[in-house]
């Protein structure tokens, strides 16, 4: 596990059905790839009100997961769409794409351990 607390998260969703955890950890990897596109042409469009709002998105999601790193950075963003604040905005997208690929990996692991 690089990003997510794995004790913290079987906390979670321990009265969970395992089903539903597969299909909760399917969802997100599943969008992604697109929650990264929406917030990356935010930036790119200096439209601050879909960054914050697309960030926020991402890290209530993120939070389901216990992933601090990229909770963090989406939180970050998030913060600097409600101040319309572009500084540092391309080096705190990398960091949040380099996080929430690392939270996928993650994932990916424990959905193997749900599938068992």
């Amino acid at each position: 596990m690089k990003v997510i607390d794995k004790e913290a998260f079987l906390d979670t969703f321990q009265y969970f059905d395992k089903p539903i955890v597969i299909e909760i950890i399917d969802i997100f990897i599943n969008e992604q790839p697109e929650r990264i596109e929406r917030i990356e042409n935010a930036i790119n469009n200096k439209d601050f009100d879909t960054l914050k709002f697309d960030a926020h998105s991402l890290k209530g999601v993120i939070a389901n997961f216990v992933a601090e790193k990229p909770h963090q950075l989406a939180r970050t963003m998030e913060m600097k769409g409600t101040e319309k604040d572009d500084s540092e905005l391309e080096s705190l997208l990398e960091n949040l794409k380099t996080a929430t690929l690392e939270l996928v990996d993650d994932l990916r692991e424990l959905r193997q351990e749900f599938e068992e």
